[in-house]
């Protein structure tokens, strides 16, 4: 049996899954899982923990190992925007900060927003890599001046796999530094910003080699295999595991995130689509996935966190359906992205607009739920006004895909029949370029024809 493995790491959680092939359908298997989150170190700056998150990854392996089922290739996939800075010696400079400090609070990059949309494509964002490196220069020069390389975090991994270090295409679009034409580094960007310009390492495209485990990590874990580029930010798997052949489709890849958008051709760089929102990253192939970034369940979960994990997703959906509130808020509110507490960042919300403020649990979860989906509602009638199509679909991918409720108020918002599953989908697409790459398929089209007979979408009409 040849096994496929993604490393699918999230910001909250991480995950091991392999898959193998019976009769042309995914077979997929949880091997491993572990919680992920970012702490606050002495300094007050939240900080991902790397050394922790590696040896995740190699107990995972190990599992692999345990159960006999060796995979003949490992793909990593991480969220975008972070990474680490390595110095001559390849060791890490300082601390792997979390996108969600405030480190990038105030910093500019000393170009219009305008013009560098114009130039990148991506929406501006305060995480942003290019963001969180200007924040480097302007406060601790000292990391840019030591650093030989930057290595956004699923490069890293995979260079701790095998010693080469490689940086793969997709996540590094989410840095706002690379050019969506020459699908390469905007180096004169770089410079006219004052970067250093050796630090950002050729890019190379998903379904690309990295190498054979090295041979320290192939004797701890008890086998060999090659490492393989996926698609490695997470979305742009997800994307890839979207299970339709259809052009008249809207995505939304629902998990912290809500990543809504339609797959092009070409990048939309101009002034309207700025204004209104949307960004331009890289997909399989060399795609565009032009979307809007949404608050998404990134709300609910730190809810159900704030109520000590008392409730379950489905009971806090269930509890939502029972209740009568219609406050909406506007689920992209700076407000919402790091608060110390989201009951009092809704409350607040609502005190400011004059709305009617939830009390029960099942008012805010109701609260969460109706507005994400008016977002959506808003986000699809955007992208037709803006490519000129109507779409006749949503395919809902990713963990959010089992929030029953969201699907039917999305269903309802919206208008459009609304396909949710597989909420795998990112390790589905991690494992579809593995695929790819082994030539296991010989096209998206039917990889994704794959995807959908491997698993149970379910359908709103």
């Amino acid at each position: 049996m040849k096994y496929y493995l993604a490393v699918d790491i999230g910001a909250s959680s991480g995950r091991h899954i392999l898959c193998h092939l019976e009769q042309k359908k995914f077979v997929m298997e949880e091997i491993h899982r572990f919680p992920n989150g970012a702490k606050e170190n002495e300094q007050g700056v939240l900080c991902w923990d790397i050394k922790h998150l590696f040896s995740e990854i190699i107990a995972g392996l190990k599992k692999c190992y345990a159960a006999g089922k060796i995979p003949t290739s490992i793909g990593i996939d991480t969220w975008g925007v972070d990474f680490v800075l390595l110095d001559e010696n390849r060791e890490i400079i300082g601390d792997s900060v979390c996108y969600r400090d405030n480190r990038t609070d105030g910093i500019t990059c000393g170009i219009s927003d305008e013009e560098l949309y114009k130039r990148t494509g991506i929406q501006k964002q305060k995480f942003n890599t290019i963001y969180q490196l200007m924040s480097l220069k302007e406060n601790q020069l000292w990391q840019l001046e030591k650093a030989e390389t930057m290595l956004m975090l699923p490069g890293y991994f995979s260079y701790l796999l095998t010693g080469r270090m490689m940086q793969e295409y997709t996540n590094a679009t989410t840095t706002g530094l690379v050019c969506p034409e020459t699908k390469d580094w905007d180096f004169t960007l770089i410079e006219q910003i004052g970067l250093p310009k050796k630090i950002f390492k050729s890019l190379s495209m998903p379904g690309t080699l990295v190498g054979k485990l090295d041979p320290k990590i192939a004797g701890e874990v008890g086998f060999d295999a090659n490492v393989v580029l996926a698609a490695s930010h997470d979305t742009a798997s997800a994307v890839l595991a979207v299970p339709s052949n259809k052009e008249d489709i809207i995505y939304i890849s629902s998990g912290t995130w809500s990543l809504m958008g339609v797959e092009r051709e070409k990048p939309d760089c101009s002034p309207e689509s700025m204004t209104r929102g949307f960004t331009n990253e890289g997909g399989y192939g060399g795609k565009v996935r032009y979307l809007k970034n949404i608050m998404g369940l990134w709300m609910i979960q730190q809810l159900r966190h704030e109520l000590n994990d008392k409730y379950s997703f489905a009971e806090l959906c269930s509890l939502a359906q029972e209740q009568e509130i219609d406050t909406i808020v506007d689920c992209g509110d700076q407000s919402f992205l790091a608060p110390a507490s989201m009951k009092a960042a809704i409350e607040d919300y609502c005190e400011r607009n004059n709305l009617m403020k939830p009390v029960s649990v099942g008012e805010f979860a109701r609260v969460i739920y109706r507005s994400l989906a008016f977002c959506y509602k808003d986000t699809a009638r955007e992208l037709e006004e803006i490519t000129g199509k109507k779409y006749c679909a949503i395919h809902i991918v990713g963990g959010g895909s089992n929030a029953d409720y969201l699907n039917k108020l999305t269903a309802k918002f919206t208008g459009k029949t609304v396909y949710a599953g597989p909420s795998e989908a990112t390790a589905c697409g991690n494992i579809a370029v593995q695929m790819l790459a082994d030539k296991s398929f010989t096209s998206v089209s039917d990889v994704r024809q794959a995807i959908g007979e491997s698993c149970e979408l379910k359908v709103y009409k």
